[in-house]
């Protein structure tokens, strides 16, 4: 088992920020996997700035993702991975278009979303506009 976190940030013109992971050059969300002592919150914050360098200031959960996330990895051992889905309310800084974990990053439009996407992408911005519509807190 491993727990981790996703963030859904968003620039003042609703863009979502997505960033262009270096392993598999898919466009994602910031998330990863916490750290010891950690908490999924500060996790969340946390992936935000490594792969962004932009500082999340306030986080609201909006839905857990676990049981169909199964992972094996390259040395056939296989896990199962829980996720937090956070919405960053506020955040400071200058994007950082490639770190040591990311190819580039920028805010797009919802309907202007690279061709090469991670499955996680729509599901998660589908459950946080249901969220935001009233909707409760997603248990999938």
């Amino acid at each position: 088992m491993t727990i981790g976190a996703r963030a859904v940030v968003r620039d003042p013109d609703g863009r979502v920020l997505l960033i262009q992971r270096n392993d598999n050059s898919r466009w994602a969300l910031p998330a990863g996997t916490m750290e010891l002592g950690q908490t999924v919150r500060d996790c969340a914050i946390r992936e935000v700035y490594e792969e962004t360098g932009l500082t999340a200031h306030t986080v609201t959960p909006f839905a857990l993702y676990s049981g169909e996330h199964l992972h094996t990895n390259v040395f056939g051992a296989t896990y199962q991975h829980v996720s937090l889905a956070v919405r960053v309310d506020s955040w400071s800084g200058d994007l950082v278009r490639v770190t040591d974990e990311t190819l580039d990053a920028g805010f797009f439009a919802l309907d202007a979303l690279p061709a090469d996407l991670s499955a996680a992408v729509p599901v998660t911005l589908d459950h946080l506009a249901r969220f935001e519509a009233g909707d409760p807190f997603v248990l999938a």
